[in-house]
């Protein structure tokens, strides 16, 4: 009886571990990048934010959210592609750019 409950608790274990591993993969792996570590307290203002994100040109948000740490914004650039923004909450400084 212990020779078989040694192998599957062992068993059980790696899976668990697995399961765990790929649990924390996807999490990270979707995850925004880290855009600063200063208190909410210390971050532009919607209003301020979104004025400056219309400065450098984006124009058509369709989204405007806090991900994480940052800004982050759906909109067309200033050369008409796709751009999905995140910034830094209190410097406004691009931290990441995807554009289609």
């Amino acid at each position: 009886m212990k020779n078989v409950l040694i192998p599957s608790a062992l068993a059980i274990s790696l899976a668990a571990a697995a399961a765990a591993a790929v649990i924390g993969f996807a999490g990270a792996a979707s995850a925004g990048p880290v855009c600063t570590t200063a208190p909410r307290a210390e971050w532009l203002t919607e209003a301020q934010m979104r004025a400056r994100i219309t400065q450098m040109g984006y124009t058509s948000i369709r989204v405007f959210q806090v991900s994480g740490s940052c800004y982050e914004i759906y909109a067309k650039a200033r050369n008409g592609r796709r751009a999905e923004v995140y910034f830094n909450p209190v410097t406004g400084a691009i931290v990441q750019n995807n554009e289609d």
